[in-house]
């Protein structure tokens, strides 16, 4: 039986998960939270989706990226329960030893609801919106249920980390569009998840997720993590400026990123991969 406190308790990470990673780009671990643990933090996250989502337009009313998914950004602000997960040492430990840091402190989390019907995620990389001096993100996507392909799994273009095309592209049309030809030569992973599994990817690696044609909604929640060390970039687009402003406004380009939004959620003494 999992308690509350399991969330901080170590992943016991096989040693070939961090070279899969480095390799891929992206890794799915199998188990990482049992179904009770799960269950205790659903009901929170969906009830502030619902809450911060209720003046939404109808699906056929919106724009290709809001029929996605519905979206919503830090919700451990607003609630102790969802801190709770977010802040778990469990996922943050298992982030830090994919990317080789001695510590992770947090971006931001990001619950990404696929309504009944919801269309498709168009390719993108995530690190396009974020000021970051280095590649040292990862993404911890984190199913709320069984997601099947009906559903829309998050779909990885294998080894995508390494291109440069596309990185200029905000999620939409566009980057459908170019990088559907770009990558492929990348093979696609567009595998179902389990309830308990969760996926890390870099920043860099371009992924999609299809429509979910259930009848129930696909939720997910996504956390972001950084180097507990990474420094704030000059900006290069207007989405960057934007989170700039959204997470560490008093932190200066250059400086490491250590604002009241951005605690850091784990570190270790030594360097777990070198």
């Amino acid at each position: 039986m999992w308690g509350v406190l399991d969330i901080d308790e170590p992943f016991p990470l096989d040693p070939s998960a961090p070279a899969f990673y480095r390799e891929h780009g992206y890794v799915k671990l199998r188990g990482v939270l049992s179904i009770g643990l799960l269950a205790r933090y659903r009901d929170e996250i969906t009830r502030a989706v619902q809450s911060q989502s209720a003046d939404r337009p109808p699906l056929a009313a919106r724009s290709l990226y809001d029929r996605a998914f519905l979206q919503v950004t830090n919700l451990w602000t607003r609630s102790a329960l969802v801190r709770e997960f977010v802040f778990g040492a469990r996922l943050a430990r298992a982030a830090a030893e994919l990317m080789g840091c001695r510590g992770v402190r947090l971006w931001h989390d990001q619950a990404l609801y696929k309504e009944p019907g919801g269309g498709f995620t168009p390719w993108h990389a995530d690190q396009y919106y974020w000021p970051l001096a280095s590649d040292r993100s990862i993404t911890a996507w984190i199913p709320l249920q069984d997601t099947p392909s009906a559903m829309g799994p998050l779909a990885f273009a294998d080894g995508s980390f390494r291109l440069h095309e596309g990185r200029d592209l905000e999620i939409g049309e566009e980057s459908e569009r170019v990088l559907q030809r770009s990558l492929r030569a990348c093979p696609i992973d567009e595998g179902p998840f389990a309830l308990g599994d969760v996926s890390f990817h870099s920043g860099w690696t371009f992924h999609r997720a299809g429509p979910n044609t259930t009848a129930h909604p696909r939720a997910v929640m996504t956390i972001i993590y950084i180097d507990a060390d990474m420094r704030l970039a000059e900006p290069r687009n207007a989405n960057q400026i934007r989170d700039w402003d959204a997470w560490c406004p008093d932190v200066k380009v250059g400086e490491v990123i250590d604002a009241p939004l951005t605690p850091v959620l784990y570190r270790s003494s030594t360097v777990i991969i070198a």
